[in-house]
C-alpha cells in the first residue's frame, strides 16, 4: 500500500520585518511596519504592529497619528535584501525534501510524503531556518495542501505548539474540534466577500465547509470550493507545483536543453521569461513593483565550476508592460552575468503585485502614456492568442528611464550591495 501523501508548508512569519529585525536587532519588540513601493501602503507588520491594530494594506498617511503616537517604525520596502534571503531560505528548504514548490517570496510547499517522524524534521526545519537565515519560521502539515495550509496558520495562533502543527497526527474528534472555532474565511483561497457567500448559507466554520456537499458546492460555487472541500476531508486533489500565487508573486523559469555559456543567449531566455510571466500578469489584472532575476550553473555537474546569483530590481512604478519589464530584467541579468561558465537556468519572478484596476499614476506618468501602454499590450495579448504565441514579439533592448522613487525609510542592502555591509565597531 503506498503512502498517503503528505504536504508541510512552510511560511516565513511576517517576513519583510523579520528580514528588516535581522540586521537591525533594535527592531525586536517594537511595532514595525514595511510600506509599499512609494512608501504608499502597509505590506508586512510586526506582530507589535498588528497588536495596535494596523491593517494589511491600509495607506500610510490614513495611519500617521498612531505611528506618532505608538511609535511606529516605518521602513520602506527593501526588495533586494527580501529577494536575497528568500532565495537562501529557498535554497536551504529544497535539502529537506526531493519535491519543493515555492509558492511566494516567503512560502514553500515540501513533500513529506513516506517521512516517519514529521514533527521532528519540521521541528529541525524551523531550527535550521532560524540558525542559518536568522528568519523564524512555522510549520504547517496535512495529507493535502490546503489542510498543510490550515495547518500552518493553526501553528501561528496557538501559542503551545511551537510553531509547528500536524493535522494527520490527530484524531477525527481533535480535528473537529480545531475546524468548529475556525472561521471558513481562514481556508486557502477563501476570500472575504466569498466567506460572506458561504455565511447566507449556514456555513461559518471550517468544520461546516467541510461537511459541506461536494457536488453540491461544485454547483452552488465552482470546481474550485468543490476541490476545496474534498481537500478539507484529507483528499489531495493538488499535487506539487500545481498552484503558483496569483497575488504575491508569479514565477517563470526553465533549466535549459543544453548549457549556456553567452551573455546574448541569457538575455533572449531571460526576455522569453519575462514574456509569459507579463503574459500571466495582465491575465490576472495585475502590476508588479518589483522583479528578481537569477542565474546558475548546474550543481549537480562534478568537476565543473560552480556559480549562482540573484539581481532584485525595485521598479519607479507598479507596471505590467513587457517593455518596461524586459529592460528592467536585461540590465539585472547584465549586473550579474560573468563568462566562463556553463549555465543550467535562469529564471524571472514578478514581485510586490497589486490590483491593476487600483493603478494610481506616479509623478512622471500621464494617462496618455498610460492608454499607449495599455492598447499595445492588449493588441500583443489579442494577436498572439488568436494567431500563436510569438506572432508578435518584442525585443529586450534599449534603456529604461528609471525615476527617482520615494523610499525615505529604505534600510541598506546588506546582502547584495558592498555599500549596504554592516559595520563593527568597537567602543
Amino acid at each position: 500500500m503506498a503512502d498517503q501523501k503528505l504536504f508541510a508548508l512552510i511560511d516565513c512569519n511576517n517576513f519583510y520585518v523579520s528580514c528588516e529585525r535581522l540586521f537591525n536587532p533594535k527592531l525586536e519588540g517594537k511595532p514595525v511596519v514595511v510600506l509599499s513601493n512609494n512608501d504608499g501602503c502597509v505590506v508586512s507588520r510586526s506582530s507589535e504592529a498588528k497588536a495596535l491594530g494596523v491593517k494589511m494594506g491600509v495607506p500610510l498617511y490614513q495611519i500617521n497619528a498612531l505611528v506618532k503616537s505608538a511609535g511606529i517604525v516605518t521602513l520602506s520596502s527593501n526588495y533586494a535584501l527580501y529577494g536575497d534571503l528568500s532565495n537562501r531560505i529557498m535554497s536551504i528548504l529544497s535539502g529537506f525534501s526531493p519535491h519543493q514548490e515555492i509558492y511566494s517570496i516567503d512560502e514553500c510547499f515540501l513533500d513529506f510524503t513516506g517521512i516517519p517522524d514529521r514533527l521532528r524534521l519540521a521541528r529541525e526545519i524551523k531550527e535550521t531556518i532560524k540558525q542559518c537565515a536568522g528568519v523564524p519560521v512555522c510549520v504547517g502539515i496535512g495529507p493535502s495542501k490546503t489542510l498543510a495550509k490550515l495547518a500552518n496558520y493553526t501553528a501561528k495562533t496557538v501559542s503551545d505548539c511551537g510553531g509547528v502543527f500536524d493535522f494527520s497526527a490527530l484524531t477525527e474528534d481533535e480535528r473537529d474540534r480545531i475546524f468548529s472555532t475556525l472561521k471558513a474565511g481562514e481556508v486557502w483561497g477563501i476570500g472575504r466577500k466569498l466567506a460572506q457567500k458561504f455565511e447566507q448559507i449556514g456555513i461559518n466554520t471550517v468544520l461546516q465547509l467541510r461537511d459541506s456537499s461536494p457536488e453540491l458546492m461544485r454547483k452552488q460555487f465552482s470546481v474550485v470550493i468543490e476541490r476545496t472541500v474534498r481537500e478539507l476531508r484529507g483528499q489531495s486533489c493538488l499535487d506539487m507545483a500545481e498552484i503558483a500565487s496569483a497575488r504575491k508573486q508569479i514565477v517563470s523559469s526553465r533549466s535549459f536543453g543544453k548549457n549556456v555559456f553567452e551573455l546574448a543567449d541569457l538575455e533572449q531566455a531571460v526576455a522569453s521569461y519575462m514574456a509569459k510571466a507579463a503574459l500571466k500578469l495582465r491575465a490576472d489584472r495585475s502590476l508588479a513593483g518589483a522583479l528578481e532575476v537569477y542565474i546558475r550553473t548546474n550543481k549537480f555537474a562534478e568537476g565543473s565550476e560552480q556559480y549562482s546569483q540573484t539581481a532584485t530590481v525595485t521598479l519607479s512604478h507598479p507596471t505590467d508592460d513587457t517593455m518596461v519589464l524586459m529592460k528592467a530584467a536585461n540590465n539585472a541579468l547584465r549586473q550579474i552575468y560573468r563568462s566562463g561558465y556553463a549555465y543550467q537556468k535562469a529564471g524571472v519572478s514578478l514581485l510586490d503585485l497589486s490590483n491593476a484596476d487600483e493603478r494610481q499614476l506616479s509623478l512622471f506618468q500621464t494617462e496618455a502614456v498610460n492608454t499607449r501602454s495599455e492598447k499595445l499590450m492588449k493588441l500583443m495579448d489579442a494577436t498572439n492568442s488568436a494567431m500563436g504565441r510569438g506572432t508578435l514579439y518584442l525585443a529586450a533592448e534599449g534603456q529604461n528611464h528609471s525615476w527617482q522613487i520615494k523610499c525615505n525609510f529604505k534600510s541598506p542592502e546588506y546582502t547584495t550591495s558592498w555599500k549596504g555591509l554592516a559595520v563593527a565597531r568597537a567602543k
